[in-house]
């Protein structure tokens, strides 16, 4: 039989990070450590174009062969994954959880009529991009007159490294920061294994210009310019981008775009100001 502490002994351990260890506390570091391994799988198989096997798992995030078995049972137990013979991959348990967020997401119904906005005044495709830890993903879009040559998902995980998008989200932070997104975009292959701090700060924009560009440089054949959006208090997370193929636009007529693209940030700004997103 199972014995527990009383709730608000139970509870005062677990808030309580000055806590004395104890049989609650190592229980609750076990599960929490479990949990951010489970979520380490689920985010290896999110950042995959194809389903895995159950080595490439274990070896992408570092965890054994048993203990990322375990993990993977219990993530599609939960429908988070599914399995085809010897492969992994995402499971239908997440597009509830996607409806919620497009239906829901603050930033998202903000975001959505600026868009729409941008892209019939300029002609160009107005994206909306998140940083998502050490990358950045696509979390709504608005097709121009022209366009892209690729089909980029939303949601999909992209490089902080390339592109404009991603380069102006980081392009004031220290070397420090920098250096360890550079390591990361080795390690997931996003980057060459010659990368390094000094090329990434090659790459960045001039804080003073206020906005990043790329020709070529994530995709083949497309051009993007983008701006930060505005956060009064904390760090910048959110960048807004127009992108054309290179044959469509010249490249002074995109940058000539980027007074638009700003007052769309400061105005998406606004709506959010006071909002958690």
């Amino acid at each position: 039989m199972r014995t527990e502490l009383p709730y608000n002994e139970r509870m005062s351990t677990v808030d309580d990070p000055t806590a004395p260890p104890g049989p609650v506390a190592g229980k609750t570091a076990t599960t929490m450590r479990s949990l951010s391994r489970a979520l380490d799988v689920f985010e290896q198989l999110q950042r995959s174009d194809r389903p895995q096997r159950l080595s490439e798992l274990a070896r992408s995030c570092g965890i054994t062969l048993p203990t990322t078995l375990r993990l993977l049972r219990v993530l599609q137990d939960y429908g988070l994954v599914s399995q085809t013979e010897k492969n992994y991959r995402i499971g239908p348990a997440v597009l509830p959880a996607a409806r919620s967020f497009l239906e829901n997401d603050p930033l998202l119904l903000a975001a959505r009529p600026i868009l729409l906005q941008l892209a019939t005044q300029t002609h160009l495709t107005a994206s909306l991009y998140s940083r998502l830890g050490l990358e950045r993903i696509l979390v709504a879009r608005v097709d121009g007159d022209n366009p892209l040559r690729y089909d980029l998902p939303l949601g999909k995980r992209l490089p902080l490294t390339r592109g404009a998008a991603g380069k102006i989200l980081i392009a004031d932070l220290p070397d420090e920061e920098l250096q360890h997104i550079a390591e990361a975009a080795v390690d997931r292959r996003q980057e060459e294994t010659s990368f390094d701090l000094e090329v990434l700060k090659s790459r960045l924009p001039d804080p003073e210009a206020g906005y990043a560009f790329s020709v070529d440089e994530r995709a083949s054949g497309v051009m993007s310019a983008a701006v930060a959006v505005p956060h009064p208090t904390s760090a910048v997370t959110e960048s807004i981008a127009l992108t054309t193929p290179v044959e469509a636009y010249p490249q002074e007529d995109l940058r000539a775009q980027v007074p638009e693209l700003r007052r769309a940030a400061r105005r998406l700004s606004e709506l959010l100001e006071g909002v958690v997103y």
